[in-house]
């Protein structure tokens, strides 16, 4: 069994990848977090109306492309390794909310927004509800199982102060959201931010290690290195497998729910968030100590890759949760 991306996967990555190299850059970054807005709204407005980032798991029938919930995986995949302070997950998560438990009277109404790039964020921890501070829709769940719906939340958000600020965070007076599909959905799609900030780190690392010359050779050469950033690369890679394995596992529920779907995305979402969160925080950490002390100068890209493990790692459960899920 082959198990890779399709051709119009690969292009979708690559149009994403070229426009990132241009408007999506460490000074880009940098300007967006330390700006009024907190994210890169440009970047956004860009990512919306050249590329329909936004629309892309929203059906053709409410102004959307029809694509899947893994071509948005691809989409953060590339929007992690750029660090891009961009609101793509938590919108694909109101997407995901609303036509799993929405009217079709709100699935007429707020997905065409969000296809067009409103921004929008879902409730599933009100103490940490991602990119709540500039969210133009913010929705909630209530009930459970087959009687959960979705409400549109008008409480007022309190803006939070994160590790990571490419990650816009805000508490907000809403009901907790049930445990269920949608949490399992959020935790897959949050490796793919997982796996593009471990690609950039190994490939920020291995660029240094070719430039930077110690006792009169680069220190790439070094045996001892080089077996480190080949232990990166399988942390990459193997992240890079769960990853896809669980975000196809999501998309495959959002168009089909059931029981035995929700079975298979709920067991693989728990692997891969507890494999890829840990293999971050190791890739991340290796970033920093294979750059030496230029990495923790506030000029070098190394902390913001360090913090954005460490933010990642918060959201949607940690590890030994999902590790505990797997042994029920």
């Amino acid at each position: 069994m082959h198990f890779g991306l399709s051709e119009d996967q690969q292009e979708l990555a690559e149009l994403i990848r070229g426009l990132l190299a241009r408007r999506g850059d460490s000074m880009a970054v940098r300007a967006a977090i330390e700006g009024d807005d907190g994210f890169d709204r440009a970047l956004w407005t860009t990512l919306c109306e050249q590329v329909g980032v936004a629309a892309l798991a929203v059906p053709e029938e409410y102004d959307g492309a029809g694509a899947t919930l893994f071509e948005s995986a691809v989409v953060l995949e590339e929007l992690g390794q750029a660090l891009s302070p961009v609101p793509m997950l938590a919108s694909t998560l109101a997407v995901t909310a609303l036509r799993l438990h929405g009217t079709e009277e709100q699935r007429t109404g707020l997905l065409p927004r969000i296809a067009a790039g409103e921004i929008a964020t879902v409730v599933l921890d009100p103490d940490t509800v991602l990119d709540a501070p500039y969210a133009e829709i913010v929705l909630a769940l209530v009930g459970e199982g087959a009687e959960t719906r979705v409400e549109q939340v008008e409480a007022p958000v309190t803006g939070l102060v994160g590790v990571d600020q490419t990650i816009g965070l805000g508490a907000v007076d809403a009901p907790v959201a049930p445990q269920g599909p949608l949490r399992d959905v959020a935790a897959a799609l949050a490796t793919a931010l997982q796996v593009g900030a471990a690609q950039r780190g190994l490939d920020m690392t291995v660029s240094y290690a070719k430039e930077r010359v110690q006792f009169g050779r680069a220190i790439g050469s070094f045996q001892a290195l080089k077996h480190r950033m080949s232990d990166m690369l399988v942390l990459l890679e193997t992240s890079r497998s769960v990853s896809w394995a669980a975000s196809a596992a999501a998309a495959a529920y959002l168009e089909e729910p059931g029981q035995e779907q929700a079975a298979l995305l709920a067991e693989r979402s728990a692997v891969a968030r507890s494999w890829c969160t840990d293999a971050l925080a190791k890739v991340a950490s290796e970033t920093v100590q294979l750059h030496g002390g230029i990495a923790i100068t506030w000029e070098h890209d190394a902390h913001l890759v360090f913090k954005r493990a460490h933010a990642l790692g918060q959201l949607f459960g940690q590890p030994h949760e999902h590790r505990a899920r797997i042994a029920l």
